[in-house]
């Protein structure tokens, strides 16, 4: 790993910092702008300046609090029932390629993202809390109808994420639509991202990567990427042709099998959800009362 960029709570500021072997610094200490956010502007200036950079400002202290890497992503778009093992738990009866659709629904940008720690609070009036560990990407480069050829060519990093979900809420019966994806997948705070923001650079081929999801140490998910339906390519290169996608924003990937809905398992507050990803790292949150 070259680099990696993380935001910190540094005398009560956000602070967009760069993670090196010699230490964290702040961006601003270091030639760059001084929120993570603004890299993705002009991403590979940014790569080129940031990769192989050698210091000479002072290292942050350790330990000071960690936030979600991105403040804020432009948008959010995550890919629905993406892997073949979670469509087959959830009831999909044909998990032919052909007979699926690619779909996406969003996550309000500026109020579900979160760091680690005592983020994430219960959805209101929800019974039904459920978790989803995500390979999340941040796009670097304008993508307007790019082929699945180009698409990787937008991708400026990746990180972990956790798509929380009341599913009680999601579900519609007496609607037309059947389903309500703002009211299941909408919450405040319900989007934790994190530790850190790796360059896709370093990850290599993020289509064969690890990822893992526990419940107060309980596995609950296990799988690697591999296991999507349509893989990173053809999501950017789907969603590039329903709009653009901006430097800085976001797209999560779809889950593995081992959610809670199948089983009627749930999260209550006090739970401790770690989400981990190969050559990311692990994002730890804990559930808080609902509000």
């Amino acid at each position: 790993m070259t680099f990696s960029l993380c935001t910190l709570l540094d005398n009560g500021a956000a602070t967009g910092c760069v993670e090196l072997p010699s230490g964290t610094y702040r961006l601003s200490d270091v030639g760059a702008p001084a929120t993570v956010a603004e890299l993705f502007a002009d991403w590979p200036r940014w790569y080129a300046h940031l990769n192989g950079l050698v210091p000479s400002a002072t290292p942050l202290p350790a330990g000071l609090p960690v936030l979600a890497p991105l403040q804020f992503p432009g948008k959010i778009l995550c890919a629905g029932a993406n892997y073949y093992d979670h469509s087959a738990e959830m009831g999909v009866q044909d998990l032919r390629k052909e007979a699926q659709r690619l779909f996406f629904f969003f996550k309000p940008p500026r109020n579900a993202v979160v760091g680690p720690g005592a983020t994430v609070r219960k959805p209101i009036g929800t019974q039904a809390m459920d978790w989803e560990v995500e390979l999340a990407l941040v796009i670097g480069k304008t993508a307007r109808n790019v082929s699945e050829a180009d698409a990787m060519s937008h991708v400026a990093a990746y990180t972990v994420a956790i798509d929380f979900s009341a599913r009680d809420h999601n579900r519609a019966p007496e609607t037309f639509y059947k389903l309500d994806w703002v009211a299941g997948k909408g919450h405040d705070t319900c989007c934790p991202m994190g530790p850190r923001l790796i360059p896709a650079a370093d990850i290599g081929d993020a289509m064969d990567l690890a990822l893992s999801l526990s419940v107060n140490g309980a596995m609950k998910q296990n799988a690697r990427t591999s296991g999507m339906i349509f893989n990173i390519a053809e999501q950017i290169a789907t969603a590039s042709r329903i709009m653009t996608l901006d430097p800085g924003d976001v797209i999560l990937t779809g889950t593995p099998a081992g959610v809670g809905a199948p089983k009627q398992t749930f999260l209550s507050v006090g739970d401790q959800v770690i989400a981990e990803v190969e050559k990311i790292g692990k994002l730890a949150v804990t559930i808080q009362p609902e509000g």
